[in-house]
C-alpha cells in the first residue's frame, strides 16, 4: 500500500503543479521520486546499483526465482523491494537503484555517502553493449514522459545509433563517468561487491553464488543452479512473449511483438555494439572507454591487444 500511495500522491502533486514550467515540474518529479527511494534506502538489507541495461532484469529473475524455490513461493512475481519479504521475512528488502533520483532529492551529484553503511552489489557491462542496449530501449520502449524526465532525446527525435552512442549526455561517456564515480568511491571497501554481467555470462552460478554469500542468504548449488536455469536465455524470451510476469507491471514485457528490438530481453550479445558500426565508428568509440574508463572495471583492452570476438550471452 506504502508503493501505491507514493505513486498517487506524487501525481496528484504533479498534476497541481502544471501552472509551472516543464523543466520546474520536472525537477520537482524527480525530487519526488528521489524522496520515496531515499526512504527505502534506509529500511533495504541492500542494494542492487546499475546502469540501465546491464542485465539487471536478468539478475532480478535469478535472484527472485532463488528466494521463491528456498521459501516455497509461486514464480509469478519478481521481487520489488519489500514484497517477498512481506511474504516471509528471511527474504531481504533489495533496492534495486540507478541512483539518479536519490542524488536530485539530496542534492548531491558529487559523492555517494548516502550509502554508507549498507551493502551495495554493483553490476555493471561494458559501457559500449550498454549504450548500444540503452539506444533499442529509447527507441522502442521508453515512454515520452520517461525520456523527459531523465534527459534523452525527446519521443519524435531522430538520431542514428553512433549519434546517440558518442552523445555525453545518453550514450558511453556519461555512462564512463557513473562508472569512475564509483571506482572512486570504492577502495578499500568491504561492504561493495563488484560483479560483471560477462562474468555471470560465463559463470552465473559462481558469480550468484558469490552475490547470495555476499548479502548473508547463502544457498545451497541445487538451489542456485534451478534458479540460473530458470532464468535463461530461451525460458526469458518465452516468459517475456508469455508476460508470465504480468504481476510486475511492463518491466519484462515486450513493446511490440512483432518487433525484436522491442523486447526486454533483446539480442543478447557480448560485445555486440561491433555489429552495428563500421572500422571507423567502431574505433571511435572504443576510445571513449579506453581513454576514459577506469581500469577497475576490466573493460580496457591492453595496449596493441585485439578486441575480443563476439559471443552470446544469457540476456540483455
Amino acid at each position: 500500500m506504502r508503493e501505491i500511495w507514493a505513486v498517487v500522491s506524487r501525481h496528484t502533486i504533479i498534476t497541481a503543479l502544471f501552472f509551472l514550467p516543464k523543466n520546474k515540474r520536472i525537477a520537482i518529479e524527480r525530487r519526488l521520486r528521489g524522496k520515496e527511494e531515499y526512504r527505502k534506502l534506509q529500511q533495504t538489507d541492500w542494494i542492487l546499483m546499475s546502469w540501465g541495461k546491464s542485465g539487471r532484469t536478468w539478475f532480478r529473475v535469478m535472484l527472485s526465482r532463488f528466494y521463491q524455490i528456498k521459501h516455497g513461493l509461486p514464480k509469478r512475481y519478481l521481487l520489488e523491494f519489500d514484497n517477498l519479504n512481506r511474504k516471509n521475512p528471511a527474504i531481504p528488502k533489495v533496492l534495486f537503484s540507478h541512483n539518479n533520483y536519490m542524488r536530485d532529492y539530496l542534492r548531491d551529484w558529487d559523492t555517494l555517502g548516502h550509502f554508507e553503511g549498507k551493502k551495495v552489489v554493483l553490476l555493471v557491462r561494458d559501457p559500449r553493449d550498454v549504450s548500444v542496449s540503452q539506444f533499442f530501449q529509447w527507441k522502442y520502449r521508453m515512454r515520452p514522459h520517461k525520456k523527459l524526465l531523465n534527459e534523452y532525446p525527446p519521443h519524435e527525435a531522430d538520431i542514428s545509433l553512433f549519434d546517440f552512442v558518442t552523445d555525453p549526455k545518453v550514450g558511453v561517456p556519461r555512462i564512463v563517468d557513473y562508472f569512475n564515480g564509483w571506482a572512486k568511491f570504492s577502495p578499500d571497501r568491504h561492504d561493495l561487491l563488484l560483479i560483471r554481467y560477462e562474468d555471470m555470462r560465463k559463470d552465473p552460478e559462481g558469480v550468484m553464488k558469490q552475490v547470495f554469500d555476499f548479502v548473508g542468504t547463502p544457498g545451497t548449488d541445487e538451489e542456485i543452479r534451478q534458479a540460473v536455469e530458470f532464468a535463461s536465455y530461451d525460458n526469458m524470451k518465452k516468459m517475456e512473449t508469455k508476460k508470465t510476469f504480468w504481476a510486475s507491471g511492463a518491466r519484462v514485457r515486450p513493446g511490440d511483438k512483432k518487433n525484436p528490438d522491442s523486447f526486454k530481453v533483446r539480442r543478447a550479445k557480448v560485445g555486440g555494439y561491433r555489429d552495428y558500426f563500421d572500422d571507423e565508428q567502431a574505433a571511435v568509440i572504443d576510445r571513449l572507454v579506453e581513454e576514459d574508463l577506469d581500469p577497475v572495471f576490466g573493460y580496457r583492452t591492453r595496449e596493441g591487444e585485439k578486441s575480443q570476438p563476439t559471443e552470446k550471452s544469457n540476456t540483455g
